[in-house]
């Protein structure tokens, strides 16, 4: 397995504030610390929040692709495009 250490990021997770954040290196390459990271969306703090807005965000905007292409249309289509992609993207 490679490992990148451009796309490398580090979270310290800690309900604390923390004046000076732990320095991590790759060899002798610092990596840069993140508040949040792309696979799931935990805060320094331990809070969903993100994950929360971001879930939300997505679902709304699949929301509003169905109401654009299915403004006419039987309710089954509508309803089967929501269960398809708006409700899958909740239940995450």
């Amino acid at each position: 397995m490679k490992i990148n250490p451009g796309n490398t990021k580090s979270v310290s997770f800690t309900k604390s504030s923390v004046k000076d954040p732990l320095n991590y290196f790759f060899g002798d390459q610092k990596i840069p610390e993140a508040s949040t990271f792309k696979y799931v969306i935990i805060c320094r703090d331990l809070s969903w929040a993100d994950e929360v807005n971001f879930t939300v965000q997505k679902a709304w905007k699949a929301l509003h692709f169905i109401m654009c292409i299915f403004t006419k249309g039987n309710s089954n289509i509508r309803s089967l495009a929501y269960t398809s992609l708006v409700h899958l993207i909740l239940q995450h």
